[in-house]
């Protein structure tokens, strides 16, 4: 039985982490989100500081085909200790 949702996949999806900006955190991001959605490439991700710069946002809008692969993105997301949160 499948958990229900309110999306249809295949769907665009953006998924956005942050973390600190005094390391490569995008670069983390990135490999993270690639181990779910290897189509992802640079044209798919935005990154914005914060107003003081200490912490870097990224936005990776991947293609999700599934529940499961957006929920296990957000896990390994967040399991990670130097990403603070992931939306």
């Amino acid at each position: 039985m499948s958990e229900e949702t309110l999306f249809e996949f295949p769907c665009s999806f953006p998924i956005k982490a942050m973390g600190k900006n005094d390391i490569e955190i995008d670069v983390l991001v990135i490999e993270i989100i690639r181990r779910h959605a290897p189509e992802i490439n640079e044209t798919h991700i935005k990154t914005r500081p914060s107003k003081d710069g200490r912490f870097l946002a990224i936005t990776a809008t991947i293609t999700a085909n599934s529940k499961q692969q957006l929920d296990a993105i957000y896990q390994d997301l967040t399991d990670h200790p130097l990403i603070l949160f992931a939306l």
